[in-house]
């Protein structure tokens, strides 16, 4: 049993700086819990009904469907126009711009922004956003995982220590090293 990964659900919107905080941690952390990530670009507005990003948010689902291996490199370079450049996300060149910094070619980084305005990535967006309703989110980051069959939902990055041990894996602070012979990659 140890050795099966945990599947772990994080919701998140890029206009939350929290987010940022609990993807980079949770991001650090996959290997040293045995934790299989699943990155859930969700629409804030949707659950507080106010936000500005939801370009960003439907280009994110667009990469969730066409690129899921890109997910945590995009978002991460999004979060960092936002917060760490102040760039502004919702303008499409920024998009474009932050997904070729991540590899994404010019034509790749065109098509899923061109595919943000289909039905099928808006869709997507509203999809993701009513689950993470659905499991009770009132605001981002929610993280929603299982433990002994038992469904539990968290919100906010400051309930990452609590995660560790309702997971019953240790926590080494925001950015750990090495824990039980498993490294996790520090950006």
């Amino acid at each position: 049993m140890a050795g099966l990964r945990r599947k772990l659900e994080f919701f998140y919107d890029l206009l939350s700086p929290y987010c940022w905080l609990s993807f980079e941690v949770l991001c650090r952390y996959q290997n040293i819990w045995n934790i299989n990530l699943q990155l859930r670009p969700t629409f804030l507005a949707g659950i507080m009904k106010d936000s500005g990003s939801l370009d960003a948010m439907r280009f994110l689902s667009s990469v969730e469907m066409e690129n899921p291996e890109m997910l945590e490199k995009v978002s991460r370079e999004l979060w960092m126009r936002v917060w760490s450049q102040d760039e502004d996300i919702t303008e499409p060149r920024s998009i474009l711009i932050a997904a070729e910094k991540t590899g994404l070619s010019e034509e790749q980084a065109g098509f899923l922004l061109k595919k943000c305005s289909t039905e099928e990535v808006k869709q997507k967006l509203r999809d993701t956003t009513n689950e993470a309703c659905g499991h009770g989110a009132f605001g981002l980051p929610t993280i929603v995982f299982n433990v002994n069959k038992k469904s539990h939902m968290l919100f906010g990055s400051d309930k990452l220590e609590l995660l560790a041990y309702l997971l019953g894996e240790q926590w080494l602070g925001p950015v750990p090293k090495t824990v039980k012979g498993r490294q996790t990659l520090i950006n």
